[in-house]
């Protein structure tokens, strides 16, 4: 309510302030003074607004306008001219400026900027209106496949993680998610995900902090690619650059609220399709028995948590599992067996969310401010789930003297998560966190779930459809909760309270030098809570996360642009960083289960608890920097940087290193100015050394405090060795571009070819046991990534009334581990497994092959490639599976990975859209090899070739031939049986790992847009509102394309480097927002 009666107070202020405006028509025509030529597509704009118009195919425009109206007239490859309107018509002649294009400004490392014609390496840069549009509340997700070189993987937990990735893997086991810098202050953006989460072990992804950040508060987002453009940034920027210039106040006061509704639902496609023809149990049988007065009671196998039973029949009488709840209608009760009305699909509800936000700037002669708040309420599509964000952002500026600016950032953002879905399979309780994994894996396609809601809603109790031996009276749970009961009793809660600020004191000796001093803080605090209430199978818990996290840079930074002669620009700079990062973390949680039912404290638990698990970290990086861009005649332009930082992190004989790079570019465009089609063109090429230093404790050997016996404590050897002589991780990279633009900019076209070798990887390596260690830190091993990123962004058609853009992103990229290490037998290693999943499945980096190569059985092949089947003995007609896990099944890498992002506007209307594309890669399906073996998907009960139910036995038809070639060559003519656990899945020993690989390829409408943006002659009878804009917004609307079944190849289970396994994978949500914008 006081949210409200805020807005309500601020609109009537202004409406006090009211000034009736008269408008009127104004019409001309804008020429080339060059030609005398009309010029088409004239951006024509009031100043002050984002209302404005173009020029039609004959130079013209029409716009309506107040008196004394300013408008700007701009267009690429012309100057730009601001002229006051004095009358109805207002003819314009354009001067050519054959540098503009080259003179657009970019913002590169450190927040410097320079023109286009500086830039001598790959940079890309996105529209912070471009990034909200879709009006998510993680801006992250709002850059998928609108850069070339960037790879982002959206994970479908509410507020899951999202995986941020530059021009791929470089460290086998360190960290390669890119750098979030936000007006030039690095932010901590790891996740508390734990590794036994990572590896789907069970758990929760908390989500990537840097989502904290509020997408209505950026301006811009520059992605800078390569080790060149982020070599400033020191060991922090190996991975890439991700620059977020939030918004500015300009002069003048000027509001801008915007207000969305979002409606969700969850997309069938990624969900699995149940067969509705066989019931429950492990294979074809009823428990029989006298029960409730029956003596030939038959009984459903409600312990078998798989649908391989009994084909359905609805005049056969089964007692089920609600026959046995007391509560039920149907207690006591033999029903139907046929397949439930209602499946896990109805588990899902249709969310409502909430995104209401405003800003608010204002700016002087002495000094500007910004002030902003951001209300999200995200519901999430499971029960009893949702993500509330509240954001403050303040900014301002103040002129202590012209030549002595001090300014001053802050944002408060507050997290508070409640019912995040579990994920992956754990099993300590049997996964009853992720009631994904059951609805996928193991479940009875008789059991209906609005009858499980019902039953939990009836009695608050966990009535489960998986009792353990319900005609002996036990109705305990066997291996599966109530799905309803999981989501109110057994879920987690969290909250992150961050501050993220600067102050900054700029001060312009002279017009060409200027010093900045800089000091910034990124802190935040966050508790995580997770319950598992009593009357849960297994042992009820409670658990709680502290963590507290800070970094404090200082920086001081002088620069020079200077032009020391008529063909000779400088610019150059010199600067030091101080970084102090400090993490802290307890998790403690009780012991032995929880006294009374509901209580979630630590006081609460059965047995005391154990000692907590405590973690104290503090490290620092000092560094110095130098660079210089020498410029001549805005042609040619030779750039190069040195840093060199000193990490507390490495011994002290190690560690200080240093990051050199040199970049050079030519604009040839300046020697081609007689040909008009050419707008312009520029060639860049540049090499770079970056570094990485070590993990946290990994120089002195260390020790782990283990809980007293007795009165004497206990310490023992912490499993890694760890090493006094390592050195920095280093990446050397090199890079060559060309930029074109034709057809005065209408066409333009950026290409970048690279290659990266990171070696001297810190990898902590297998040793033998009999050293008293499982691993010891080294430096070793080389990783190679090269690749190809294109862009091409156009105007198809540009008229006065209709305009239409588009640009396309393309990107093809390898990688390959050319080394590793030397084993203890003194030989080259040939892999370093990365993980370990459920099935056996493991992700590795092979010698000489590609890093996330998935590895495991496979089948056994002929020389043709063939795959073999047994034509004799007991396992005739069933494949050959080689006898050892060491196969490559898959690669978790892409061939290739595009973005097409069309743009469309008629007069008011605006639609836009994006198709975002992956081509190749692999993902593993755990979800399938358990599903497919326990009979619940459409692909275990189909009509065979001979037309028969494939579940029939052999003699009545039934039965399958499995694709395949005998010893000698003949095709298999085997008929096998179909009906068992396992005949379709992994769980007998009948199909190889290899046959859950499948194909991560996809093609996605990501986001679609329609808007609608009333006229300004209407806006102007309502002063004081200047821009009213309504948007029908879609996210995740279709995925167009894919091979995987039944789920999101997209879908992961953390950000980090293990990708490309599926364990208990969530649906996808897909969003339809009510979008409403309002600026004063």
């Amino acid at each position: 309510m006081k949210k409200f009666l805020l807005l309500n107070l601020c609109i009537l202020l202004l409406a006090t302030t009211r000034l009736f405006a008269q408008s009127h028509a104004v019409t001309g025509k804008v020429t080339g003074k060059d030609d005398g030529l009309p010029i088409p597509g004239v951006t024509v704009s009031i100043r002050g607004t984002t209302t404005g118009t173009q020029t039609n195919i004959d130079g013209k425009y029409t716009l309506n306008v107040s008196d004394g109206a300013v408008l700007v007239f701009s267009f690429i490859g012309y100057s730009s001219q601001t002229l006051t309107v004095s009358g109805n018509t207002l003819n314009v002649i354009l001067s050519p400026s054959s540098q503009q294009l080259g003179e657009v400004v970019v913002t590169g490392a450190l927040g410097i900027t320079r023109t286009r014609n500086q830039q001598s390496y790959a940079a890309q840069q996105v529209s912070g209106e471009e990034v909200s549009k879709q009006r998510s509340d993680n801006f992250i997700d709002g850059l998928s496949g609108k850069v070339a070189g960037l790879q982002i993987s959206q994970n479908n937990t509410m507020g899951g993680s999202t995986n941020v990735v530059l021009r791929g893997y470089k460290s086998i086991t360190g960290n390669n998610q890119a750098l979030f810098v936000i007006d030039g202050v690095p932010i901590g953006n790891e996740n508390n995900n734990g590794s036994n989460q990572m590896q789907g072990g069970g758990g929760y992804d908390y989500g990537s902090p840097a989502s904290d950040i509020n997408p209505d508060d950026i301006e811009s987002i520059t992605i800078l690619k390569g080790a060149a453009a982020s070599a400033l940034y020191g060991s922090r920027g190996s991975n890439g650059v991700i620059l977020i210039t939030t918004k500015k106040a300009r002069k003048g006061l000027g509001i801008v609220i915007n207000s969305t509704v979002s409606v969700g639902s969850i997309d069938k496609s990624t969900f699995p399709q149940y067969q509705k023809q066989y019931g429950a149990g492990y294979a074809q049988y009823f428990n029989s028995g006298n029960i409730f007065g029956n003596p030939n009671a038959q009984v459903a196998p409600t312990s078998d948590d798989a649908s391989n039973g009994y084909a359905f029949n609805p005049n056969l009488m089964i007692y089920q599992w609600d026959a046995f709840d007391p509560s039920s209608p149907n207690y006591g009760k033999a029903t139907p067996w046929v397949a439930a009305k209602n499946d896990p699909t109805t588990f899902f509800i249709n969310p409502v969310s909430s995104d209401q936000s405003i800003l608010i700037t204002n700016g002087g002669d002495n000094g500007t401010f910004k002030l902003g708040y951001t209300n999200s309420i995200n519901n999430g599509v499971i029960p009893n789930s949702n993500l509330t964000k509240n954001l403050v952002d303040f900014g301002a500026t103040y002129n202590i003297t012209p030549k002595l600016i001090v300014g001053a950032n802050l944002s408060y953002y507050n997290t508070n998560g409640k019912g995040r879905g579990g994920t992956g399979y754990d099993g300590n309780n049997s996964d009853n966190r992720n009631v994904m994994t059951n609805f996928r894996q193991w479940w009875e396609v008789n059991v209906d779930v609005q009858e499980l809601k019902a039953a939990y809603n009836r009695t608050q109790s966990n009535i489960s459809w998986n009792m353990a031996d319900p005609q002996d009276g036990n109705t305990s749970p066997a291996y599966w909760n109530n799905p309803y009961w999981v989501v109110d009793h057994n879920y987690e809660t969290d909250s992150r309270n961050r501050y993220l600020g600067n102050i900054n004191l700029n001060y312009k000796v002279t017009p060409w030098l200027n010093i900045m001093g800089r000091t910034s803080l990124d802190t935040y605090s966050e508790l995580d809570e997770e319950r598992y209430d009593v009357g849960s199978i297994g042992v009820p818990y409670y658990s709680r996360y502290n963590h507290d996290y800070s970094e404090t840079n200082f920086d001081l930074l002088a620069t020079v642009n200077k032009n020391i002669s008529k063909d000779f620009n400088l610019k150059a700079l010199l600067g030091g960083n101080i970084r102090k990062d400090y993490d802290n973390s307890i998790l403690a949680q009780t012991n032995g289960g929880l006294i009374i039912p509901g209580l979630y404290s630590l006081s609460n638990s059965l047995n005391t608890p154990l000692a907590p698990g405590e973690y104290d970290a503090k490290k620092e990086v000092d560094g110095v920097f130098a660079g210089a861009t020498l410029t001549w005649k805005n042609m040619l332009t030779l750039d190069g940087t040195l840093r060199r930082d000193v990490s507390s992190t490495l011994p002290a004989n190690n560690n200080k290193y240093y990051y050199p790079s040199i970049s050079a570019g030519w604009v040839f465009s300046e020697l081609l100015k007689q040909y008009n089609w050419l707008s312009y063109g520029k060639i860049r090429a540049n090499y770079a050394q970056v570094g990485s230093d070590a993990p946290l404790y990994s120089v002195n050997d260390t020790y782990v405090i283990f809980p007293p016996f007795g009165a004497n404590p206990q310490t023992y050897n912490n499993p890694t060795k760890n090493n006094s002589d390592l050195k920095p991780e280093q990446t050397k990279s090199k890079e060559i571009g060309l930029e074109l633009a034709f057809f005065k900019s209408r066409l333009g076209f950026d290409g970048t070819y690279y290659e990266t070798n990171t070696f001297d990887e810190i990898l902590p390596v297998n040793v033998s046991g009999a050293t008293g260690y499982n691993f010891k830190y080294l430096n070793a091993g080389n990783v190679q990534n090269k690749g190809i990123e294109l862009s091409l962004n156009g105007t198809p058609v540009l008229t006065q009334n209709f305009n239409w853009k588009i640009t396309l992103n393309f990107t093809a990229a390898k990688n390959k581990v050319t080394a590793l290490y030397t084993d203890a037998t003194g030989q080259e290693a040939s892999n370093l497994e990365l993980a370990s999943f459920q099935n056996g499945e493991t992700l590795n980096a092979p010698l000489n092959q590609s890093f996330g190569t998935i590895r495991g059985t496979d089948y056994v092949y002929n020389s043709k490639g063939q795959k073999l089947i047994y034509e004799t003995g007991p396992n005739a007609g069933q494949y050959e599976i080689t006898p050892n896990s060491n196969n490559n099944i898959g690669n978790t890498n892409p061939n290739w990975t595009g973005g097409i992002n069309n743009s469309f506007t008629y007069k008011s209307f605006t639609l836009s859209f994006l198709i975002d594309i992956r081509k190749g890669g692999s993902v593993f399906s755990n979800d399938l090899a358990y599903g497919l073996a326990d009979g619940i998907y459409p692909l275990t009960a189909y009509t065979n070739d001979l037309g028969k139910p494939v579940r029939n036995t052999l003699a009545d038809g039934g039965g399958m031939i499995r694709p395949g070639v005998y010893p000698d060559g003949q095709p298999n003519t085997t008929r096998v049986t179909a009906y068992n656990y396992g005949d379709f899945g992994d769980g007998s020993g009948l199909l190889p790992l290899k046959a859950f690989v499948y194909d991560a390829s996809y093609v996605k409408l990501r986001e679609a847009l329609i808007g609608y943006t009333m006229p300004q002659s209407v806006i102007d009878k309502w002063a004081p509102v200047k821009e009213l804009t309504f948007q029908l917004i879609g996210k995740n609307l279709w995925i167009i394309h894919k091979n995987l079944p039944y789920a999101d190849p997209e879908d992961g289970l953390s950000a980090g480097n293990l990708q490309g396994i599926q364990e208990g994978s969530y649906p996808t949500t897909r969003t339809i927002s009510l979008n409403v914008k309002v600026r004063f």
